[in-house]
């Protein structure tokens, strides 16, 4: 018998979702976002954690979730999504499940066209979405970012703007 995968279990918008806990950095307290100009509309902008600038996803907007400012009492999730280190918006963190791999229902089991789902969880209090970080940005949205992040990581923007002030330690 293998050993179970690990997860991050979080909440949003009343959905309960999770990403594999070898991607996963920290959860941290939500600040205030600054706009990154020229970025996808996924991007909300960008958070400077402990001097590093990270874009922060939108989920809702992903998900098609009702739009809302980022509330202090939400949470940054920071993870790994490919070579990028990003901040996930969310309501709030939950804890680690495990589950072993037949239990987990791969994307293609359910419907076609779910390539940002790792695959479900089923438990006995309801579902767990498992996202994809890999995959969470299209092609088009991965390059965006990137330029995006290039223009906002040189010394200094393109609009003579300084970079958005650093975020507290958590």
């Amino acid at each position: 018998m293998s050993d179970p995968d690990q997860f991050l279990t979080f909440r949003l918008d009343g959905w309960s979702c999770a990403l594999p806990l070898e991607t996963v950095e920290r959860v941290v307290r939500a600040v205030e976002v600054t706009p990154l100009p020229a970025a996808p509309a996924i991007i909300l902008g960008i958070v400077n954690l402990a001097g590093r600038l990270l874009p922060v996803l939108n989920l809702r907007r992903r998900f098609g979730f009702p739009e809302r400012e980022v509330r202090p009492s939400d949470q940054f999730l920071i993870a790994q999504a490919g070579t990028r280190t990003v901040a996930l918006a969310i309501d709030e963190a939950g804890g680690m499940v495990e589950q072993p791999p037949d239990g987990i229902v791969g994307p293609g089991r359910i419907a076609p066209g779910l390539d940002r789902l790792q695959g479900v969880i089923k438990l006995d209090g309801g579902l767990i979405l498992i996202h994809n970080l890999e995959t969470f940005l299209s092609l088009d949205e991965a390059r965006a970012l990137e330029e995006a992040m290039r223009r906002c990581e040189s010394p200094e923007n393109e609009n003579g703007a300084p970079h958005p002030p650093m975020s507290p330690e958590p």
